[in-house]
């Protein structure tokens, strides 16, 4: 651009009290890296950006996303886009992300954010939802907080048809730039809490994820043709509505590479039984594989 901006300089209108923003006056096809650092600013301060009528073509949108960090394809789905490192997804009745997820917590490195272009939307319906997971942490009571600091859960890539695909993420996580603790477990990918039992695991993981995605903690958009979006992967989850009949296109792209640390090292060991496996070791026998082969 002909002049670097700021934060400041943007027009930025907040869309609920929990998280996200809506940026104009800013042109994405245009921006170096003194705009990326006053988005870096705002993403932080808000974890989900939009930006209308940006009408990006893929070099475009490669080139402000690579503002960012190194962009990789997405490791178990391939898409419909010719450019690898350009995730597109076709839709014409319902989505495949309509549960709520943070983005490929299935890796061992995840996703620390993303930058999509809504190439096609439908008239009606196909909105997207985030949830703030600082917020899903903070507004946990005390006892559970400290329960939930000291475990680690293991998420696997069977939504994506590959469940050997596995890692163990803690259930709470510390943002490597702000410092703050967010919740790390979703519906989509989350399987297990490693260091409960299969039971308990199940009763503390239901209330995670329905907690999660409680109203008060989320922002819902609703899309037009040349929106651009981006979010901090490290501390929201979203969530597509199903409810549409109309042909519905994106383009992602995706800086991979986030390293969760964190909140306190686990405080127990996995909860795996020993001897003989009864009816109920099948259960076990997920983490069981996990365990046995970073044992190698």
């Amino acid at each position: 651009m002909a002049t670097a901006m700021n934060a400041q300089s943007m027009d930025v209108q907040r869309l609920s009290g929990s998280l996200g923003a809506e940026i104009r006056g800013v042109s994405l096809a245009q921006a170096g890296p003194a705009e990326a650092d006053a988005l870096r600013s705002l993403l932080t301060e808000h974890l989900v950006l939009f930006f209308p009528e940006q009408h990006l073509e893929q070099q475009e949108h490669l080139a402000f996303g690579r503002l960012f960090g190194k962009l990789e394809g997405h490791p178990n789905v391939a898409g419909s886009s010719q450019v690898q490192e350009i995730f597109e997804l076709r839709a014409s009745v319902g989505a495949i992300a309509d549960e709520w997820h943070s983005d490929l917590t299935c890796q061992p490195q995840p996703s620390v954010m993303a930058i999509l272009n809504m190439v096609k939307c439908p008239r009606v319906g196909g909105d997207t939802l985030w949830a703030n997971m600082y917020k899903a942490y903070d507004e946990l009571s005390a006892p559970l907080q400290e329960l939930c600091q000291g475990l680690t859960a293991l998420h696997d890539a069977h939504p994506h048809g590959r469940p050997e695909n596995m890692a163990v993420h803690p259930v709470v996580r510390v943002h490597p730039e702000t410092g703050r603790k967010s919740l790390f477990v979703n519906e989509h990918f989350t399987r297990r809490i490693v260091e409960l039992s299969h039971g308990e695991s199940e009763m503390l993981l239901r209330h995670l994820t329905r907690w999660a995605s409680n109203p008060r903690f989320t922002v819902r958009y609703h899309w037009h043709e040349g929106t651009m979006a981006m979010w901090d992967n490290r501390c929201t989850q979203h969530f597509v509505m199903d409810d549409f009949d109309e042909e519905r296109i994106i383009q992602r792209v995706t800086i991979m590479g986030d390293e969760p640390e964190a909140a306190q090292p686990a405080r127990w060991d996995p909860y795996v039984k020993s001897g003989a496996p009864g009816a109920g070791g099948r259960h076990d026998r997920q983490l069981k594989a996990y365990l046995a082969k970073q044992a190698e």
